[in-house]
């Protein structure tokens, strides 16, 4: 049957069927239904798109196959300019990370809604121009909480964490703050406080205990990923008290809660009480992942636990199915190291399936230091320049274990070529004032 009536009905069913796939979690079954709907010369229309471009974002597997044929098939088929296809083309385009695309389609649009502002800026965001977020930003006739969010999460993505800070003070002294119009929400809170605690910045732990204070008096329910950045920034500002007050107060907690707090007990000396919240956490049916791992690995380097975390090591593949990554070998390798096992160190980083990057070799060379390897040094030194050629502190560490050993020439003739290659050495910072 080939009548009008007849391709309706069976546009609508497809239409039905891939929102369908697409809310159960689906988008490989999502996509490969389209398919089926052109072989049976199904005619799409503006409500088949949106569902499979969304699908089509779900991974970057899909995203990269089906993505642009599918923004293809809806100019084919004149649907384009539906500001609800512009809007999911505009949002997988910022996911893919394709800035250019994402220009065109939110160019195109003759009036731009608040979703498609908020995913241009969550583009230009992911591509680190937040110079041209910023200005999207302040021409948008109208702004929500995710607005004020993408910016803020788009400094800290990018690494300007006091711009982020400073950014969310100016939304809360906003008007539309003021007015209760537009409410922080939990992205909000979450981004923020990672940028307190990834700044180097005065004033951080205030902010940081600012905005813990507010959520307090505002009422604010603490969800799992707000409490669980609280513990970090606590941890990483030295506060365990703090961290272990909010971690004592969370009712639910994910394994990622558990991350932040073992992680802060083995930042701040506590290794002991880092492995016992290790077991807890088994005991309480968490599965420990990478960063589980990095923590606890990090603990047992802390406490020259050399037994124990070798056999860690071991068991995080063969028991927890965790795949050893970069991370994981320089955590042994500096485990290994504190411990004065420096030939153990450098045959186990021999024996790693992959290069060492410089933050392996960079524990192997701190190792050298602390215990008086010149030689050793010497090598992976001449290894981690060659990497990072333009790492100060690099070149100062290796002219100091020169200096130690009185190789006064090596040390001298390491300052001079940092002077030739225009490196200077960072002054150091204090945040004792802010605490």
């Amino acid at each position: 049957n080939t009548s009008p009536n007849f391709k309706w009905m069976t546009t609508l069913l497809y239409n039905t069927l891939i929102r369908a796939y697409l809310n159960l979690a689906q988008p490989l079954n999502t996509i490969l239904l389209f398919t089926h709907m052109l072989a049976h010369q199904a005619p799409p229309n503006n409500h088949t798109f949106p569902s499979l471009i969304k699908a089509a974002s779900s991974s970057p597997s899909l995203a990269s196959i089906a993505g642009i044929p599918l923004h293809a098939q809806a100019i084919k088929r004149g649907v384009s300019v539906d500001p609800f296809i512009q809007t999911s083309c505009l949002n997988f385009y910022a996911q893919l990370g394709n800035l250019s695309g994402a220009r065109n389609v939110f160019e195109e649009m003759s009036e731009p809604c608040i979703v498609s502002y908020n995913a241009m800026i969550d583009a230009f965001g992911k591509n680190g121009d937040m110079g041209s977020a910023r200005l999207l930003f302040e021409s948008m006739p109208v702004r929500d909480v995710v607005s004020w969010t993408s910016v803020i999460n788009g400094y800290g993505r990018n690494g300007y964490f006091g711009e982020a800070i400073r950014f969310f003070e100016k939304m809360m002294a906003h008007e539309d703050v003021m007015g209760r119009v537009v409410k922080p929400n939990e992205a909000t809170f979450v981004s923020v406080l990672s940028s307190c605690a990834n700044s180097y910045g005065g004033g951080v732990l205030y902010q940081g205990k600012q905005i813990h204070g507010f959520i307090i008096k505002n009422e604010i329910e603490l969800t799992v990923f707000m409490g669980t950045a609280l513990i970090a920034l606590y941890g990483k500002m030295g506060c365990l008290g703090y961290a272990m007050k909010v971690f004592s107060k969370m009712e639910v907690k994910e394994v990622c809660t558990w991350n932040a707090m073992i992680s802060s007990l083995a930042l701040n000396g506590d290794e002991k009480q880092a492995l016992d919240m290790f077991e807890k956490m088994k005991v309480e049916g968490f599965h420990p992942n990478e960063v589980t791992f990095v923590a606890i690995l990090t603990a047992c380097a802390h406490a020259k636990l050399v037994d124990l975390g070798l056999e860690l090591f071991q068991i995080m593949s063969r028991d927890f199915r965790v795949v050893p990554r970069m991370e994981h070998y320089g955590c042994v390798v500096d485990l290994l190291g504190r411990a004065g096992l420096l030939r153990e160190a450098n045959e186990f980083m021999r024996r790693m399936p992959f290069e060492p990057d410089a933050s392996v070799l960079g524990a192997l060379l701190g190792a050298c230091k602390v215990h008086g390897a010149i030689e050793l040094a010497n090598e992976v030194g001449g290894r981690i320049l060659e990497l990072q050629p333009q790492h100060c502190g690099r070149y100062v560490l290796l002219s100091t274990i020169y200096a130690g050993a009185e190789r006064w020439d090596h040390a001298a003739a390491l300052r001079k070529a940092m002077v030739q290659a225009g490196i200077r050495k960072i002054p150091a910072y204090s945040l004792i004032d802010s605490v």
